[in-house]
């Protein structure tokens, strides 16, 4: 490892050892804490995709959009329903705000709906699947990108999308999903969740989790920005490290929907 990326790793980690602790502190104890980390998180989120559409400006249909999704975090436990209108809303008020062009105006209202239903997805599977639920998603999407991340460093091989992502391989792809298998399947037992379909629900995940993380670069590909923003030393923005997790917590917040409960109650 060259001594460039050596210092890049070390402020990953640090970053990293800074900010779970809280994270995980707020997941754990839930309202009020946890709505205002989701809060939060909406509003840089929309921050920074306004941004990456319109060339680092923040202008008012972006602003529109970072209130928009703090509301959506806020509404999705108490009022599911108002949370969806509020999506709807935010779309129709950015695509009336925006004067850009009309690929970043296109962009900017598709960032409000994709973020809108993941991030309430999100929040969705802490207000109704309680924190066990919400933390055996994260072992799960964590532990995908670790051993994705690995399995490309080390066994490298074919692109899996070369002209979206030129560092992600087939094998991390695998690996990641591998990772993710013995990740969900360790943390469900400690949680006294033994069923084999949570075991196999882990990969299914983790690929999800994968097509989450090339939507996004995709999207930054697309008007050639790196990362979403630096506010995350060493690891970007609040998009680059929740990319994958929201898009996981759709399939997750439906199977809580369809049991009404966390994991605890799945088959």
């Amino acid at each position: 490892m060259a001594i460039g990326e050596s210092g890049v790793l070390k402020t990953r980690i640090l970053s990293a050892l800074a900010l779970a602790p809280p994270f995980l502190l707020a997941v754990y104890f839930g309202s009020p804490w946890f709505d205002v980390v989701a809060m939060a998180g909406g509003a840089v989120m929309g921050w920074e995709w306004a941004r990456i559409c319109h060339g680092g400006r923040f202008g008012p249909s972006g602003r529109m959009m970072s209130v928009g999704l703090a509301l959506v975090a806020a509404l999705v436990g108490p009022a599911p329903g108002l949370a969806l209108a509020v999506i709807g809303a935010a779309a129709l008020a950015v695509a009336w705000l925006d004067r850009a062009e009309p690929e970043a105006r296109a962009w900017s209202i598709t960032g409000v709906l994709y973020l809108g239903v993941t991030l309430m997805a999100l929040v969705w599977v802490r207000w109704a699947g309680d924190w066990t639920t919400f933390v055996w998603l994260l072992a799960v999407v964590w532990a995908t990108d670790s051993g994705a991340y690995a399995c490309g460093r080390l066994i490298g091989g074919p692109l899996l999308a070369p002209r979206i992502s030129p560092r992600k391989t087939w094998a991390g792809l695998i690996g990641g999903a591998v990772a993710a298998l013995v990740a969900g399947g360790l943390v469900s037992s400690l949680l006294g969740v033994p069923s084999v379909w949570v075991w196999l629900l882990a990969p299914a995940l983790a690929v999800i989790s994968q097509m989450g993380d090339l939507f996004e670069s995709f999207v930054k590909r697309r008007f050639n920005v790196k990362d979403s923003s630096h506010i995350i030393p060493g690891h970007g923005g609040v998009l680059d490290r929740m990319d994958g997790l929201l898009a996981a917590a759709v399939p997750v917040a439906g199977i809580v929907a369809l049991f009404g409960e966390g994991i605890s109650q799945w088959p």
